[in-house]
């Protein structure tokens, strides 16, 4: 009787072992963290190159900077990161205005216009694009991040292909903002005027399609409507090839000359960026313009609301950002996407994973031992981090932000 009893006591103690076993395995995987490190596009090479980070989620160049300098391998570029098929085509960067701007209607379409051209200028010849882009940026020079130093025209080149370059309001692009619009409330960074609109009553806030309706016809018809010569314009921009439609237009001016006479004329010609432009309007003179590098998309959107600028390039989520906090009489608006997609997310070289789901399998694993994986992302509520945010919910991984 007691031999029967002591060995009903090892079945039961064996199989309790085997099932608190199993209920840690499936905690670890249950509870797979990825820390995340808020850092500067800038710095995100070279931290993961000295493996003081051991990914990132970016926008263009730097996920090409990865791959060209063979410190990182891609995971997955933006538009294929789970859920499956929800981020096709998604929101980036926009060209927009601050409302006092958007009363000279036609200034603004004939800048919108020139802003469509570059695009399609850009598709046409992305090599040209791409000699441009790291002309204005790097003035063709290499790029050094840490003990990392690629070309930057083979960055170049290996990035504008990945960008799609539209300036084309859709009712996809339309409703990718509104998608976007979502996960910023559910994230709690939208708590004023877009904080529980319709999708109709976020449109009225957000833009102003008249300077982009007018281009589109002018562009169509061939005929450029000359504005009356008005004062200086400023058009703030980021240091991205996400700009690369500015820079086109202003290395390629001599082309928009011939082709269109409708331009904007760097006023010295050089080698890196350009400061001091003048917009010409069939032929005529219209405007000096003063091009303005910003340091990221929420400066921009002070800048633009101060009137210290009057356009800008920027991302989709400064302008939602700065139009549901904004107060007072300086209105923004976004006039137009100025390009899609263009973001991805990389991993370390000597990472195992190369693709989502060996991704995640590698997040699980490393948590499991007690070392979660880091991540860097630029910001905040950035689109960047929005969709990592939501890529990383759909497989079932939290994440927590890690002290710099």
């Amino acid at each position: 009787m007691q031999k029967k009893s002591i060995m009903l006591f090892l079945v039961l103690l064996i199989s309790t072992m085997m099932l608190f076993t199993a209920g840690c395995t499936d905690n670890g995987s249950e509870n797979a963290t990825v820390e995340i490190l808020y850092t500067g596009a800038g710095t995100m090479p070279g931290l993961l190159a000295t493996g003081q980070i051991d990914g990132y989620m970016i926008w263009q160049p730097f996920v090409a900077v990865a791959l060209e300098g063979n410190i990182g391998k891609l995971i997955s570029y933006s538009q294929n990161l789970p859920p499956e098929g929800s981020l096709t085509n998604h929101t980036c960067c926009v060209f927009g205005a601050n409302t006092q701007a958007l009363e000279n209607k036609e200034v603004s379409a004939s800048l919108t216009a020139l802003m469509l051209l570059a695009n399609t200028y850009i598709n046409a010849n992305p090599e040209q694009a791409a000699a441009d882009t790291s002309d204005w940026l790097f003035s063709s020079q290499d790029m050094t991040y840490g003990n990392v130093t690629v070309s930057s025209n083979d960055v170049m080149n290996s990035s504008i292909p990945t960008i799609k370059f539209t300036s084309e309001v859709t009712e996809s692009w339309v409703d990718s903002n509104e998608k976007f619009i979502q996960s910023q409330r559910e994230l709690g960074l939208l708590t004023s005027k877009l904080a529980s609109t319709s999708k109709t009553e976020s449109a009225a806030l957000l833009y102003d399609f008249t300077p982009y309706n007018s281009a589109v016809s002018q562009i169509e018809s061939g005929n450029f409507i000359t504005p009356a010569k008005t004062s200086t314009i400023s058009i703030g921009y980021l240091p991205s090839d996400h700009d690369a439609p500015l820079f086109v237009l202003l290395k390629d001016w001599e082309y928009f000359k011939e082709t269109y006479n409708t331009y904007l004329k760097p006023v010295t010609e050089k080698t890196g960026k350009i400061t001091d432009a003048e917009l010409y309007v069939n032929g005529q003179k219209i405007a000096d313009v003063k091009l303005v590098e910003g340091s990221g998309g929420p400066q921009l959107m002070t800048l633009l609301q101060q009137g210290a600028i009057q356009y800008a390039i920027a991302g989709t989520a400064p302008f939602i950002s700065a139009i549901d906090k904004s107060s007072g009489d300086m209105g923004l608006k976004i006039i137009s996407p100025i390009m899609l997609e263009g973001s991805g997310l990389v991993a370390s070289i000597s990472s195992p994973a190369t693709d989502w789901n060996s991704f995640v399998e590698w997040v699980k694993d490393r948590s499991i031992a007690g070392d979660n994986v880091v991540i860097g992302d630029p910001q905040l509520g950035s689109i960047q981090d929005v969709m990592l945010k939501t890529a990383l919910d759909s497989a079932g991984i939290a994440y927590v932000v890690k002290s710099a």
